[in-house]
């Protein structure tokens, strides 16, 4: 925020710019009065902003030792908390040991519940697979059937209906592949975590 005095300063530049100019000069006519007026509140404010700032400055060196002594308090304060921090040395000791006891049994009850979720993911799994290799066994015998009555009725559907049933016993054939190598993976992991 500007002082008073730098708004009489702008109040008189702008009184200046208002003025009236000469012709072929740069000079103006003023009006004796108005700038009398406007100079004496300057001359009046300028004391008066003087004071302002030396009392700004003495609050100053004031707020500056009142900073150094609550600085002096805080590190002494802290010096003294670290004494007792040290004193409770042992305290802290009995606490961390209590502590690695609660983290051992969550981890424990933790690896439970891992332990548990495997097993059911691993039910739900085989449960997955042996009701999609049912469902593929059940297109296969319906293609198989239909494979059976194109051959009496048509001629040409027989070859892509062959091609469709090759696909999916090659597909079937995967999909056991890799339900086998699924179940050997999740059986070494149960005995990894069984060892475990």
């Amino acid at each position: 925020m500007s002082s008073r005095i730098e708004q009489l300063i702008d109040e008189i530049e702008e009184y200046i710019d208002s003025c009236k100019r000469q012709p072929l000069t740069n000079k103006i006519y003023v009006n004796k009065d108005e700038i009398d007026e406007l100079l004496r509140e300057l001359r009046m404010k300028t004391p008066e902003e003087i004071k302002r700032y030396q009392k700004l400055i003495s609050n100053r060196e004031a707020i500056l030792k009142e900073a150094r002594e609550k600085a002096q308090s805080l590190i002494d304060e802290a010096t003294e908390h670290t004494t007792e921090l040290i004193n409770e040395h042992e305290i802290m000791q009995q606490a961390y040991a209590q502590a690695n006891e609660v983290v051992q049994l969550a981890t424990r009850q933790a690896q439970d519940i891992v332990d548990n979720a495997t097993m059911e993911a691993n039910a739900i799994r085989e449960s997955m697979m042996q009701y999609a290799d049912d469902m593929m066994a059940n297109i296969e015998n319906i293609l198989s059937h239909g494979i059976e009555a194109a051959n009496l009725h048509y001629g040409n559907l027989v070859n892509d209906l062959n091609s469709l049933s090759e696909v999916v016993a090659a597909n079937r054939a995967e999909f056991a592949a890799q339900n086998a190598e699924a179940q050997l993976e999740a059986d070494a992991q149960q005995d990894t975590q069984d060892t475990e």
